[in-house]
């Protein structure tokens, strides 16, 4: 058939042509896909020579190239430029791949001859990277369900289509009710709004069609809002609608959808033979076990409340002094802290964002990746998927490394938040091909584009991730990049927001988008200074989320999420004036698919890594000291999952790090 997605692509790097794909391309090309995929599993299975690493494993490695193609271009896509047809092809796609994928991973004679080549493994001569992929290839078809046989088999291929088909409704539940949602200001209503946050107002205003500015639920906007508002009213008004996404009643709440999640997953591992499907899942990550999670939770938990418990006691007298009766609520908390944030370090948001300014920080970026890695980048003029995107040739030496493409502004067909993919992961094998990666954040648009301080670390955090999948230096695509221990996954990109700390980076990129002057070195130390400011507030948030996702799934399924929710927080003595960072019926990372299920603690292991693999650059030359450079592309950035984490991580640092750098990290003390 002739179909742009199942073409060679005659474009620079075999970009995919966006230009040229219609949405009415991808159910087509999708199906020939999946025959094409079909047929070369078919073909692997029914080799009748013995089974080989070559024959089999690599096998494995080489197919799938169409449908990789097709679901790459599509799925990029559908997260960052949503519509009504591609919403509609999600949810049809998705039970054809559960689907699909059930059926190679209980594809009995596949799974024999990959178990005989497993079960031969010490005497075939194998490289320790192609060790690890059988290890990982073996294992993931006995996690899948391989093994099972009769009504389990078939019941196991009912859960994972079902499982999918809720995955996809949970995501665009959560789109709907962000698009759909906003609030309209008049003059009187913009009242201790900084001209930065009434300019994003405004423009969102026009992007939803009204007729004066607007807050909408993108964090661009509402973070800020809520940070200024001298409105009360307001603030509260704005702070439900964003705590309350997928909990809004009628079709697109999502809390009914929760619950058959957890119970699916449940009925899943217990099929496997797993008590609960936290041990499943921890199983193949660092931590191991729900109790060594649960552990470190708790061991930053004490210290974080006691520190957000003292700094609620603050901002309540300070609303006090404003005449404002009763306790403080979530939705006071950013406008004291704000508030108390500019009186302690002198530090006012208004005057910090002309210093942040988008493209300087996307510069700022670069500049560090090419001192620390080599790494050159030259603008490509090719078609995108959306006119905001924009695409780099990342080069060393003269040499091709990755097209590096960032979609960076907040926009109603894109789902909330910041994530890295890749269109197409580095690998040797089959043939040499070199990664295409995408950074996709949710900046408010202006002009010039300004970022929060929080916002540039969260672009340094995504290109953290870009460069663990651009650097990837090894064979097998199933273990390039990121394909690594989940609970691994974001020791790059928290470790790469530490270089946007650096004083020399902020003096050369921080400069005032109107004069052009570098930030003065008081209010350098400044910000600086604040880094770990409200910290007890921030961890507070985050750890009861990841303590919610860790009890979701540490025992049998909860019938009411909801309910266990509360009961979970009422325990941990959480502070009435603050909410879970993502509360169930918004938990995209827990409930979109497996990601982060059980697993949202991940960022806080990492972070303790982290804080350790920076100090390592510190104990040296400095922050760009060459030799640690080396040592983390050659550990960690290059070897993607070709080697356990935890050794992974000894090899770059001789050791594993304790608690201890986090806590000191974050400003807060063990107690």
């Amino acid at each position: 058939m002739t179909n742009v997605l199942l073409q060679d692509w005659d474009t620079p790097f075999q970009i995919a042509p966006f230009d040229a794909i219609k949405d009415e391309d991808f159910a087509p090309a999708l199906d020939v896909a999946l025959e094409r995929h079909r047929a070369e599993i078919d073909a692997i299975a029914g080799n009748t020579e013995a089974a080989t690493f070559a024959n089999t494993i690599e096998a494995l490695e080489a197919v799938g190239h169409d449908l990789n193609k097709v679901l790459g271009t599509f799925y990029t896509v559908a997260g960052a430029d949503s519509n009504p047809a591609r919403e509609a092809l999600q949810r049809d796609f998705s039970p054809k791949l559960a689907a699909h994928f059930a059926e190679i991973s209980g594809n009995k004679a596949l799974f024999a001859r990959v178990a005989a080549v497993h079960d031969a493994r010490d005497g075939l001569g194998l490289t320790d990277e192609q060790a690890r992929v059988l290890m990982l290839t073996h294992r993931g078809f006995v996690r899948s369900g391989a093994a099972l046989v009769g009504a389990d088999e078939a019941r196991m291929k009912v859960i994972k289509g079902r499982l999918a088909e809720l995955g996809t409704s949970f995501t665009q539940n959560l789109l709907a009710d962000e698009r759909d949602w906003f609030m309209e200001l008049d003059e009187g209503d913009l009242s201790g709004l900084p001209a930065f946050v009434v300019d994003t107002a405004r423009a969102a205003g026009q992007e939803k069609g009204a007729e004066g500015p607007v807050v909408t639920l993108s964090r661009s906007l509402i973070v800020p809002f809520l940070q200024f508002s001298t409105r009360r009213d307001l603030r509260e008004v704005a702070y439900k609608a964003w705590t309350a996404r997928g909990a809004n009643g009628g079709e697109t709440d999502n809390r009914a959808i929760a619950a058959e999640i957890l119970a699916l997953r449940e009925e899943r591992v217990k099929l496997l033979g797993y008590d609960n499907f936290a041990a499943y899942k921890l199983e193949t990550e660092m931590a191991k076990t729900p109790e060594a999670v649960r552990d470190l939770l708790m061991d930053v938990w004490k210290p974080a409340k006691a520190q957000a418990v003292a700094d609620a006691w603050v901002l309540e007298q300070m609303m006090v002094q404003d005449g404002v009766n009763g306790p403080l609520a979530p939705w006071d908390w950013r406008f004291y802290s704000e508030r108390r944030r500019k009186e302690l370090h002198d530090l006012d948001e208004a005057e910090v964002k002309p210093y942040f300014q988008l493209e300087r920080m996307i510069e700022a970026s670069f500049s560090c990746a090419t001192r620390l890695f080599g790494l050159e980048f030259k603008p490509l003029d090719v078609p995108l998927y959306h006119a905001d995107c924009r695409a780099w040739e990342v080069t060393r030496k003269g040499a091709h490394v990755a097209v590096f493409i960032g979609d960076y502004f907040a926009r109603g067909s894109k789902r909330s938040g910041a994530w890295c993919s890749a269109m197409r992961a580095q690998a040797k094998f089959p043939k040499v091909q070199a990664p295409v990666v995408i950074n996709v954040c949710n900046f408010a648009k202006g002009d010039p584009a300004l970022l929060s301080y929080d916002d540039a670390r969260t672009l340094f955090h995504e290109f953290g991730h870009a460069l663990h999948q651009m650097l990837s230096d090894v064979t097998y695509d199933s273990i390039s990049g990121t394909s690594v221990a989940r609970d691994f996954v974001e020791l790059p990109s928290q470790l790469y927001e530490h270089w946007l700390e650096v004083p020399e980076v902020l003096r050369e990129f921080a400069v005032h988008a109107e004069t052009g002057a570098a930030m003065p070195q008081a209010l350098l130390d400044n910000v600086l200074a604040a880094a770990t400011y409200d910290m007890g507030f921030q961890t507070v948030e985050y750890v009861a989320s990841a303590m919610v996702d860790l009890t979701f799934h540490e025992g049998a399924a909860p019938a009411d999420p909801m309910a266990t929710q509360a009961q979970v927080l009422e325990e941990m003595g959480m502070p009435s004036a603050i909410s879970m960072r993502h509360a169930t019926p918004h938990f995209a990372h827990v409930f979109a698919g497996d990601g982060y299920s059980s697993g949202y603690y991940s960022y806080m292991w990492s972070e303790v890594m982290d804080a350790d693999a920076f100090a390592a650059f510190e104990e040296a030359g400095g922050p760009f000291d060459p030799e640690q450079a080396r040592a983390l592309e050659t550990h960690i950035l290059s070897t993607g999952g070709s080697a356990d984490a935890g050794a992974l991580y000894k090899a770059f640092r001789g050791r594993l790090p304790g608690v201890e750098a986090l806590l000191k990290g974050r400003g807060l003390h063990a107690g």
